[in-house]
């Protein structure tokens, strides 16, 4: 079975940054498309951004210019880098791998931006 891991998120105030991490058992996040998704409280889910395993990224227009989406060195690591946070950006955060509704998931990490 096969564990998705995301860790980073935390309390943070408005224009500040946090940087999530996403890691799995295995070789799943190097050779696949990896998604990250927020959810806010009575919200739907929603597409953050992508990257491929060619390390190709994707955004969202409400996070593009302010999100960064990466693979570490070994490429088994998915990082979300993300600057100039507002409250609006506050949600449960979760990686998705392979990129898809039938992958997996991790079990969320929360960011809450809030002076």
């Amino acid at each position: 079975q096969v564990q998705v891991v995301e860790s980073g998120g935390g309390l943070v105030h408005p224009g500040g940054s946090l940087r999530l991490s996403c890691a799995a058992s295995g070789s799943i996040v190097r050779m696949n498309t990896v998604g990250w998704y927020r959810q806010a409280p009575v919200k739907q889910r929603e597409l953050v951004g992508t990257i491929t395993s060619g390390d190709i990224p994707d955004y969202a227009d409400s996070v593009k210019g302010r999100f960064t989406i990466s693979r570490g060195n070994a490429k088994n690591t998915v990082y979300l880098e993300m600057n100039s946070l507002k409250p609006g950006d506050t949600a449960v955060y979760y990686c998705n791998v392979p990129f898809d509704p039938f992958g997996y998931w991790g079990q969320g990490t929360q960011v809450t931006v809030s002076s």
